[in-house]
């Protein structure tokens, strides 16, 4: 295993993303996505960037990278097509000790980026370490077929449970037994079919009256 599998929580971290373009709008929004605070160096920006920039979203450095760009940042993207920038910045980054990811040049990166299937909080990650990104978009768009929406709202119901136990207080064994009960129960195929009056049976049987989908305030579809 040449990477170690990892999710971060980026919430609040200054992230820095070198690049103006197309790519560099994705990385910026996926790390928007996570909650990070967000800088772009780049003379050039895209009009999707722009208007992040005029919400307040992202700051922005409207010129070229310099050494300094990224002192700060927890972790950067290079997003730039030019190599010697490119060397420039992993330079620096594996000086400071920064989390660095060069976009398409694996050698230049201390980390990768999985490709993902999401349903709500259901993240299931792909990678082949940097050497067949087309294997893993193949696999996510299977991956990606198997697991429908109806994940996402499953996976928010053991949430809201999983909280109103622990704050019960109820002993762990206890909790493992009645999550696996609903793991291997009808209750994905009864979201799936949007079976609202039979999904609060399953559930006031299995874990208690409290426990229906209004009293958590889930709404089948939700994300």
């Amino acid at each position: 295993m040449e990477y170690y599998p990892i999710f971060m929580d980026i919430k609040g971290k200054p992230c820095v993303v070198i690049g103006g373009g197309r790519v560099a709008e994705r990385k910026v929004l996926s790390l928007l996505n996570a909650g990070a605070k967000v800088c772009v160096v780049s003379p050039r920006l895209t009009d999707g960037i722009k208007k992040l920039v005029r919400e307040r979203r992202v700051k922005v450095i409207k010129r070229a990278y310099k050494q300094g760009d990224i002192d700060s940042a927890f972790l950067a993207y290079s997003a730039t097509d030019k190599r010697e920038i490119n060397r420039e910045i992993f330079k620096e980054a594996k000086g400071k000790g920064i989390l660095l990811n060069v976009v398409d040049v694996p050698d230049m990166c201390n980390f990768i980026v999985p490709s993902v299937v999401e349903r709500g909080d259901l993240l299931i990650a792909i990678s082949t370490s940097g050497k067949s990104p087309a294997l893993a978009k193949r696999i996510r768009k299977r991956l990606g077929k198997e697991f429908g929406e109806e994940y996402a709202v499953f996976v928010k119901v053991m949430g809201c449970i999983r909280r109103g136990l622990l704050k019960k207080g109820m002993e762990s064994h206890k909790n493992k037994k009645i999550f696996e009960k609903l793991v291997n129960s009808s209750l994905m195929d009864l979201i799936k079919q949007k079976n609202r009056k039979a999904i609060d049976t399953l559930l006031k049987k299995a874990v208690g009256k409290e426990f229906t989908l209004a009293k958590m305030k889930i709404k089948l579809g939700d994300r």
